[in-house]
């Protein structure tokens, strides 16, 4: 048998869970499969319709002809709807404007999928399918896309492409541009240089005629987005630098005309933006972007310009492969917008509708077993019926009105079936693969079971249990189930149809996961006959087991069993920061009650008790400057916790303390009101909104300075003097960081100064941070490897806690270093007069960091969507893209709230002498247990809503959210099981 502390079971099973959580992803998110090799897609066309009758046959076998002779696609990174059809178009923008009211123009607002992120809406553009949602994580990593495409098919065709601007094209069409220069698209602070690196090739390459297609991929916009918003000072002069650019392309084309053939300008967003700037979700502002063609083909619009038609972002690769004469895109799901073609002759249009529809239905029939019976293929087949009798009448030399009145008709019957077709293909994207998913649920579910088994031995005074490494009972259970693990697996994986991502893994990981699958279901089986043997022997100890439930005890629960249920409703997942919210609110009232009753409610308790704690009190106060003592489970009778504490708060003291949840409540509104969150008021003004915006730069730079004076004097107290001065130092770069920026304003600054990256700054600041942690990990490992002395473990803990607060203040935004300083405020006050008065055990203790962890982090401004990610904290200090301290980052920023608290929590449970030795333990077996529940659950419920009209845009981020969540809590975890360690020693000797 083994000695197991509860710890490592609980970091173990981490581990364990975070394996079932990246099956579970892998299988949720497959990469598509849908796509026929490139080498396959260039068959002959199809022939147009044959008419009816014997002996007639049509003529017309090729694919038409290209309809323009050189074309320009001008992609503006992050160009909203409103940046050209609205009121900043008409003043930023006057040629484009122009061009769009009178010229020979058609105008559409596209509209792109969630997730609006780069690389995704590039592959919808020249593709025409719509990508899947694991695209977002793979967007930071392009790899060569292998889907037929736009791109593919003009090179194969002998045309000359030449590419500018974000290098994400260079990536996913490697060797297919005769020219091109990336520039990286993840440099956020870059708003200038990004664009001038594409702008400077501009008059060179107008004069050639060594080209077909250019494509231009503008950045800055996005960047000014992602760093100011949309509705920042900055977004005029950009747009106006790109009317500039449109009208330098467009006199060009016109000029280099032939009578022949025309050229096509298309101007183009990949996405739009949020009103914070970002992007990545599903809000009007993210997912409209404009759409123009430009072309002297086109009329002249007689009349001023409409509302613009909305059109899907698939429909530009069909358009422009009949615009270039290409064959359309195999995995196409987009039509054909008519207007473009609408000048060429009747039967030329029912020509390209007529491939279209043909693609289409043959895409269908690749992934529909019933396709026939689907209403867009029949509707398909009747008009194709139609259009053989129109080229019947056609070849005959029938030119009367009939023939013009069935061609307009057959044309009406193929655009609504090219409609239904497409409609239908874009619901089949979610091809889930279930085998993957299922065998990730039972690991995650497996695990939750475990622990929430082992609860009574991992919280017992020991916090350790002993696990049987050769159950002889299961041993021939383990080996049977995994027999049948294994037959199931073969049978699944022989007979499935789709591409499945755990069979195509090597048959040694397939048997070690049936192998790890049986293993946790022998060991809950075990646990389970062990509570029934239990139950049948006669207690030995009554009034050990005699627990009694406090109020905290009750609300905890029911909070825990209220949050997770949300978690089946959109509105609730999009709204997640309110049920936080609540539940922190609630748990400040609880504990005012708590620490009421403690201090007016003591006057009839036994008078002895309280002497002998005034005894004790001096040691006490002592051992304890703001630190908790924890009280063995056994012990833990409310009169027991009200006596114990009856004489422990003096004075001022008292009424401190009674007063503290009260400012906590106070902190907490006022942080509410700093940033928007959500989906449903995220677009009202908010505090944070009124600090970033340019009039207000003095009062920002006013906040950001005390805030970070603040952060000072919260931290300082418990480091060496060293981390002290090195702490001030380090806060002092994070200021002339933001004032290099130009976030922030120095007193003495006056006018414009020039905006740099502030990579010295920020590495001024790393050195402090890398400084301080280093000392703290030094101390750490001289109290565990040379001597166990505590007092340099809790300053080492101390310390390292200091340097992540260090470099939270250098990642967050300005405007968000308040929400630091009320982290730092609130624990310090929850820990000297919450949880000492108040006497809670390790496992309450945790749990209230693990709800005031997760309410901060909706507090700095996160959702449960992706567009608030911040992503420019991941370019501090990096003069290039660095893809793991990008990832490292952009990580720490984003969970810098459930983090630090997390952190806070081990320092807090392991620097105090008198507390029971297994603290630690408790405390990491509560974190992990605490997210192992809901992620679970979550599992669960997203499996049964996969087909939910909200999955894309809802519970999908949110699954993302959870996983990562999982990781970030297995490191924790297993920090504090490393910490743990010399409390095992005093354990078992």
């Amino acid at each position: 048998r083994m000695r197991l502390r509860s710890g490592v079971f609980a970091s173990s099973c981490l581990l364990v869970q975070a394996l079932g959580v990246a099956l579970f992803l892998r299988g949720f998110f497959p990469v598509p499969v849908r796509s026929v090799p490139r080498r396959e897609a260039r068959a002959d066309p199809p022939a147009e319709p044959a008419p009816p009758g014997p002996g007639m046959v049509s003529n017309w076998t090729k694919i038409p002809p290209p309809l323009f002779k050189k074309v320009v696609i001008v992609l503006i990174d992050a160009l909203r709807d409103d940046f050209v059809f609205g009121s900043k178009g008409k003043q930023f923008m006057p040629y484009t404007t122009q061009v769009v009211e009178k010229g020979t123009s058609y105008s559409f607002i596209a509209e792109a999928k969630p997730p609006t992120v780069t690389m995704p809406r590039i592959k919808a553009l020249m593709t025409g399918s719509i990508p899947g949602f694991i695209d977002v994580v793979v967007n930071l990593n392009s790899p060569a896309l292998l889907d037929d495409n736009l791109i593919w098919q003009a090179k194969t065709a002998g045309k000359r492409i030449i590419f500018y601007g974000d290098d994400t094209w260079v990536k996913l069409f490697p060797k297919h541009f005769v020219e091109y220069d990336g520039t990286t698209s993840f440099f956020v602070s870059d708003f200038t240089e990004v664009d001038d690196n594409v702008t400077r090739h501009l008059d060179r390459v107008l004069k050639r005629e060594d080209w077909d297609l250019l494509i231009l991929h503008y950045l800055g916009l996005d960047h000014i987005g992602h760093m100011t918003g949309p509705n920042s000072p900055l977004v005029g002069p950009k747009l106006r630098e790109m009317d500039n650019i449109l009208k330098k392309i467009h006199v060009s084309l016109l000029s280099k005309e032939e009578a022949s053939l025309p050229n096509l300008l298309v101007v183009c967003g990949d996405h739009g933006m949020s009103e914070t700037g970002s992007h990545g979700g599903s809000s009007e502002g993210e997912v409209h972007t404009p759409l123009l063609f430009i072309s002297s083909a086109f009329g002249k619009r007689s009349a001023p310009l409409a509302q613009p038609e909305h059109v899907q972002q698939t429909d530009l690769a069909s358009t422009l492969a009949i615009g270039l004469g290409l064959p359309i895109s195999r995995n196409s799901v987009g039509n054909l917008i008519l207007p473009v073609v609408g000048g060429k002759t009747m039967r030329e249009q029912l020509r390209f509708v007529h491939l279209n529809g043909f693609q289409l239905s043959r895409l269908l029939q690749e992934n529909t077993p019933a396709y026939e019976k689907d209403p867009g293929y029949e509707h398909f087949k009747i008009a194709e019926k139609s259009h053989g009798n129109w080229i019947k009448l056609y070849l005959e030399g029938n030119n009367s009105e009939v023939l013009l009145n069935l061609g307009k008709k057959v044309l009406k019957q193929y655009l609504e079936a090219l409609k239904t077709l497409s409609s239908s293909l874009s619901k089949q994207v979610a091809q889930y693969d279930m085998y993957s998913m299922m065998v990730g649920t039972v690991i995650i579910m497996e695990v939750l079971l475990l622990l929430l088994l082992s609860v009574p031995k991992a919280l017992s005074k020991w916090a350790e249990f002993e696990v049987p490494l050769s159950p002889p009972l299961f041993s021939l259970l383990f080996y049977l189930m995994c027999l049948m693990l294994c037959a199931v697996h073969v049978i699944v994986c022989t007979s499935a149809e789709s591409l499945c991502y755990f069979c195509s893994m090597s048959w040694l990981t397939a048997v070690g996961v049936m192998m790890l699958i049986s293993a946790l279901m022998c060991g809950i089986l075990s646990g389970i006959a062990k509570i029934f043997q239990n139950y049948r022997l006669p207690p030995k100890n009554p009034v050990v087991s005699s627990y009694s439930w406090s109020e905290i005890d009750v609300l905890i629960l029911a909070g825990t069993i209220g949050h997770v249920l949300s978690l089946g409703a959109s509105s609730f997942i999009e709204e997640e920061h309110q049920t936080w919210y609540f539940l922190i609110n609630t748990l400040c009232l609880v504990l005012c009650q708590e620490l009421c009753r403690n201090n007016f409610l003591l006057k009839e308790c036994d008078p002895q008790h309280s002497t002998n704690v005034k005894q004790n009190f001096d040691s006490i106060r002592e051992s304890s400057e703001c630190k908790n003592i924890d009280i063995p489970a056994a012990s833990n009778s409310k009169l027991d916790k009200a006596t114990a504490s009856s004489e422990f708060i003096k004075g001022s003291d008292k009424w401190i303390s009674l007063a503290t949840p009260w400012i906590i409540l106070i902190c907490c509104r006022l942080l509410r009101s700093l940033n928007q969150t959500g989906v449903q008021w995220a677009h009202r003004p908010d505090f944070g909104h009124w600090l970033t915006s340019s009039e207000h730069k003095s009062e920002l730079s006013f906040l950001a300075a005390v805030s970070l004076l603040m952060i000072f004097f919260l931290v300082q107290r418990r480091c060496s003097l060293v981390s002290k001065i090195a702490m001030a130092l380090g806060l002092l770069g994070v200021y002339s960081y933001r004032a290099a920026i130009g976030n922030v304003v120095f007193p003495w600054q006056h006018g414009g100064k020039d905006i740099s990256k502030g990579i010295t700054e920020a590495r001024f600041v790393y050195v402090f941070i890398l400084g301080i942690v280093f000392t703290g990990t030094k101390d750490l490992l001289k109290s565990q490897v040379i001597s166990a002395d505590s007092r340099k473990k809790s300053t080492g803990l101390w310390e390292i806690y200091s340097g992540l607060v260090l470099l939270a203040a250098l990642l967050f935004r300005p405007h968000n270093l308040p929400v630091l300083v009320f982290c730092l405020l609130i624990q310090t006050m929850m820990t000297k007069y919450i949880c000492i008065p108040l006497k809670f055990d390790a496992a309450q203790i945790t749990i209230m960091h693990y709800w005031f962890g997760q309410a901060f982090f909706y507090f700095q401004g996160n959702s449960n969507g992706i567009a608030t990610v911040d992503i420019s904290a991941g370019f501090v200090g990096l003069d290039s893209y660095v893809e793991i301290p990008a990832i490292f980052l952009t990580a720490f920023a984003t969970y810098a709230g459930p983090f630090l608290w997390a952190i806070h929590l081990l320092c807090y449970l392991s620097s105090e002498v008198s507390r029971n030795a297994a603290a630690v333990g408790h405390g990491c077996f509560c974190y992990a247990l605490m997210r192992s529940i809901p992620v679970a659950v979550y599992v669960v419920l997203v499996t049964g809503l996969r087909y939910h009209l909200f999955i894309w845009s809802v519970f999908s981020p949110k699954l993302l959210y959870e996983g990562v969540h999982v990781f970030i809590t297995a490191a924790v975890c297993l920090f504090f099981t490393a910490m743990d360690q010399n409390h095992s020693y005093k354990v078992q000797g």
